[in-house]
């Protein structure tokens, strides 16, 4: 199961909204952007964690990217099992924390300042595009396809890249696009959310934090590579 394979109109499309009361809605909404706030707190002190330990951390940061993903995927498993659910929520967030410390780490050495900017571009970026998403008449729903394919696409030349072509300039450009990919994101996942496109909150705020997850670490590359140019 991906979580970005988010196609909700082959669901019930915009009516669904009409199955919530504007109570339940409200609640709905509110209960995601708690779920978010914590997700982003917990990948904070995963942060803190492997910091302590940065060269443990690069040594393992392929167990620990395959243990992301193996919790995302168990995530869309046992969204509906409460408890169980919160914990995976949790662990992934914590895990996807510190596996950033070796990006982190290697900005701070370039530049400590590029980390500030990229969490600010990252809000800014977030808090234009969430805007958009409230005020925009046109249903953004129909982008879903669009965009997991871009993902689809975006992974693939990031692997190439990874393991054969290692071009920095490569490097770059996909993280230009994630940019812009994830930026979208934005958009869609809010719009779906404030119409009840979502059934759980917990999978409507880890949609969210892969979103600014994904935007902050492309930043992060960008920034760094541009600071090595000067």
């Amino acid at each position: 199961m991906s979580l970005y394979d988010r196609d909700y109109n082959k669901q019930q499309d915009v009516n669904i909204a009409s199955s919530y009361s504007d109570t339940a809605l409200v609640s709905f909404v509110k209960t995601t952007y708690k779920f978010l706030a914590a997700s982003l707190f917990i990948a904070l002190i995963g942060v803190l964690v492997g910091w302590q330990d940065i060269a443990m951390v690069y040594q393992y940061k392929w167990a620990l990217f395959i243990g992301e993903l193996v919790l995302i995927f168990a995530l869309g498993f046992v969204q509906d099992k409460p408890g169980v659910n919160v914990v995976v929520f949790a662990l992934f967030s914590f895990i996807s924390g510190m596996t950033l410390v070796p990006l982190l780490a290697m900005v701070m050495m370039k530049d400590p300042a590029i980390i500030a900017q990229a969490l600010a571009m990252t809000m800014i970026i977030f808090g234009i595009m969430s805007l958009y998403a409230l005020k925009t008449k046109r249903d953004l729903g129909n982008m879903g396809v669009a965009l997991f394919w871009s993902v689809v696409v975006i992974f693939v030349f990031g692997l190439l890249n990874m393991f054969i072509f290692k071009s920095p300039m490569m490097q770059f450009a996909i993280a230009s696009v994630v940019v812009i990919i994830f930026s979208l994101y934005i958009a869609y996942d809010t719009q779906n959310i404030v119409r009840g496109r979502y059934d759980n909150p917990l999978m409507a705020a880890i949609g969210l934090y892969l979103d600014i997850l994904n935007i902050f670490t492309a930043l992060l590359q960008i920034l760094g590579m541009s600071s090595s140019k000067d």
